[in-house]
């Protein structure tokens, strides 16, 4: 099945990975909504809401723009960062910018195996003769979504030096 015959659900649109696999693209200041997750051994508690209350900000201020990226840091085992790629500043959300060069892998598969998943980027980027400096977890699709598309795609996108 390809992309082209998929029906959207109207929540998540249905994801492409072929342009994100094994790229090195660059980042100068690229805006994110960004806020806080709670987490319990990097498990996200509060995901859900946290992306509904933002998605709302982002819904009032561009009926058109749907973000194809949450990222999550997954800094520690009790809390993360989420941003939401978006293409300007959104009235009442918290705003962030990120700038650097990253690798870009996708994974498909359930959440759990996300370790692995980082194992694997870990080797890519030092085949590839970078480092990583950090990580973020691109979901693109809610469990919802992955569900009815009968695909879970992850991009992984690894801040290198």
């Amino acid at each position: 099945m390809t992309i082209e015959n998929i029906s959207s659900t109207g929540c998540c649109e249905p994801f492409n990975p072929l342009p994100w696999e094994d790229k090195e693209i660059t980042w100068n200041e690229k805006l994110f909504v960004k806020d806080h997750i709670t987490c319990f051994l990097h498990i996200p508690i509060n995901m859900g809401k946290k992306i509904i209350k933002n998605m709302k900000f982002i819904e009032e201020a561009n009926k058109e723009e749907k973000p194809v990226f949450v990222f999550d840091d997954c800094a520690s085992l009790w809390g993360s960062t989420m941003y939401i790629d978006v293409t300007r500043k959104i009235p009442g959300a918290n705003m962030t910018t990120m700038s650097g060069t990253f690798l870009t892998k996708v994974f498909e598969g359930p959440y759990k195996d996300a370790g692995k998943w980082a194992k694997e980027m870990k080797n890519y980027a030092e085949s590839r003769g970078k480092e990583i400096k950090s990580l973020l977890f691109g979901y693109t699709t809610c469990p919802n979504c992955a569900k009815e598309y009968g695909k879970n795609y992850v991009v992984l996108f690894a801040q290198v030096s």
